[in-house]
């Protein structure tokens, strides 16, 4: 058994962390508006796999409630990142592992620049989850974790946390690049994630059912990939098709960024569009679609705050 802090228990945070927590494992969730209500009520998750419950669960305000523990799950947005240091640091301990569970790109290497590489895995995860009201996450498809050490290759360590989190339920593989995971994950959310956006806030169905939307949207998968492959990472074309496929069944899912637009709070813009666009640009790849779309999304959130 090994001890967890959930750094940003929202959707993501609350289902992964409620599952360790349920197999046994010592889970504390670093709460702040959902607080009162999950240390009266507790944790519900709905999933397709099985609903669960935590009537009881271990929770904080402030990290050094906490104290040091074993692993740090990071599941806030890359909004929050500049809290990196004064969040994570009272929850270290000589041989603590972060693991970041966030969308996009540039999240490892700002981990390792304050806490050294050493410390640090990535995890992607291939999931539809909605935090429905405080306390209670919908899960509606998928759950697999693609994890991997920021040096790269494998380790005992990356070996104990995939047998920790399948113990858990919860289907995660280990790999050697978490480069290229991280690639394969920005197929789906740059195209999904944006366009849900820039077509005025609508789900994933909607968004396949307009006219052209689905052409529109296997034109930013191939630039992904297209990017991809200048740095050497092939995803083939069949990981396209399949990611358009099984977005089909999701019907009316809302992607988080466009959750985030329609509500008003932050979106991580730099780490999925942002980031993934520079590097096309250092690559000299050219993506006209991935470039007016990150304009757009930036104009539009420019247009939200006047």
């Amino acid at each position: 058994m090994r001890s967890f802090a959930i750094v940003g228990a929202g959707a993501v945070g609350s289902y992964y962390g409620g599952r360790l927590a349920r197999a046994g494992n010592e889970v504390c969730f670093l709460l702040r508006s959902d607080y009162e209500v999950v240390k009266e009520r507790g944790l519900r998750v709905e999933s397709i796999d099985g609903d669960f419950e935590l009537p009881k669960v271990k929770c904080a305000r402030d990290a050094r409630e906490i104290g040091r523990v074993d692993v740090v799950l990071v599941a806030w947005k890359a909004t929050s990142n500049e809290l990196y240091e004064e969040v994570i640091t009272p929850l270290l301990h000589e041989d603590t592992a972060i693991v970041t569970l966030q969308n996009g790109m540039g999240n490892v290497e700002r981990l390792g620049e304050i806490f050294g590489l050493e410390r640090v895995l990535g995890a992607m995860c291939f999931v539809c989850l909605n935090r429905i009201e405080a306390g209670l996450i919908r899960h509606t498809g998928g759950g697999m974790i693609a994890m991997g050490e920021a040096l790269g290759a494998s380790s005992e360590r990356l070996g104990e946390l995939k047998s920790v989190f399948e113990q858990a339920g919860i289907h995660c593989d280990a790999v050697d690049d978490f480069t290229e995971a991280t690639w394969r994950k920005l197929v789906w959310n740059v195209p999904f994630n944006g366009l849900c956006i820039t077509e005025g806030g609508i789900d994933t169905g909607s968004l396949l059912a307009k006219k052209n939307g689905e052409a529109r949207v296997r034109e930013l998968m191939r630039e992904v990939v297209k990017i991809a492959a200048a740095l050497g990472y092939v995803i083939e074309e069949e990981f396209v098709e399949f990611q358009i496929s099984r977005t089909y069944p999701m019907k009316d899912y809302r992607p988080s960024s466009m959750i985030d637009f329609v509500n008003g709070t932050p979106v991580e813009v730099e780490a999925i569009w942002g980031e993934p666009l520079r590097r096309a640009k250092e690559a000299g790849v050219e993506v006209p679609r991935l470039e007016e779309l990150e304009r757009e999304i930036r104009e539009m959130l420019a247009r939200r705050l006047l």
